[in-house]
């Protein structure tokens, strides 16, 4: 449902908007989402005691310079009591903002380290692929095999030792 609202904002937020200042707006909400992975600032924010006044002058207090349209929508969000959304909203400005840069990142699984000379041609290859300029990292895990997701492309790609086998097995069932 927040993904839904936040859709509605981020809309807003880009209608006309060059992507300089879209860039310089989702870095500033990533900069206040950040505050978000701390359960006191999460529990100030949900609380009905403190003023809404007080919660968006918090929430603006994370940023030096801001722009008014931030501001504003800062302001916004805490009057409709909905500041609990910001994180939604700079995920969804920022997959947003790749795809007005062309760039997209993604995340390499599997067992065990990859070499960066490995990951980068991996990288160049999808980029190739799919005409767009592409940042791949590795994420280590019990993953037996390998898998790429690229999630803003919508791209899952993955060979499973288990798959292979499985499908081996059935072929040869098959063949007898």
């Amino acid at each position: 449902m927040n993904d839904l609202i936040a859709k509605r904002y981020v809309k807003a937020l880009l209608d006309g908007r060059t992507v300089e200042s879209a860039t310089t707006i989702c870095n500033d909400l990533k900069t206040i989402s950040s505050a978000f992975a701390e359960e006191k600032f999460i529990s100030i924010i949900a609380s009905s005691e403190v003023k809404a006044e007080n919660k968006i002058e918090l929430v603006l207090s994370f940023l030096d310079n801001t722009s008014d349209e931030l501001k504003n929508l800062v302001k916004l969000l805490g009057s409709k009591k909905r500041l609990d959304i910001i994180p939604d909203i700079a995920s969804e400005l920022e997959s947003q903002v790749a795809k007005m840069n062309n760039s997209y990142t993604g995340v390499v699984y599997c067992n065990k380290e990859l070499s960066a000379d490995y990951i980068s041609t991996i990288e160049k290859k999808f980029s190739e692929k799919f005409n767009v300029q592409l940042s791949l990292s590795q994420n280590v895990c019990d993953y037996d095999g390998i898998k790429v997701d690229i999630d803003s492309l919508g791209v899952e790609i993955s060979f499973s030792k288990d798959r292979l086998k499985s499908q081996m097995i059935e072929h040869i069932l098959k063949a007898v």
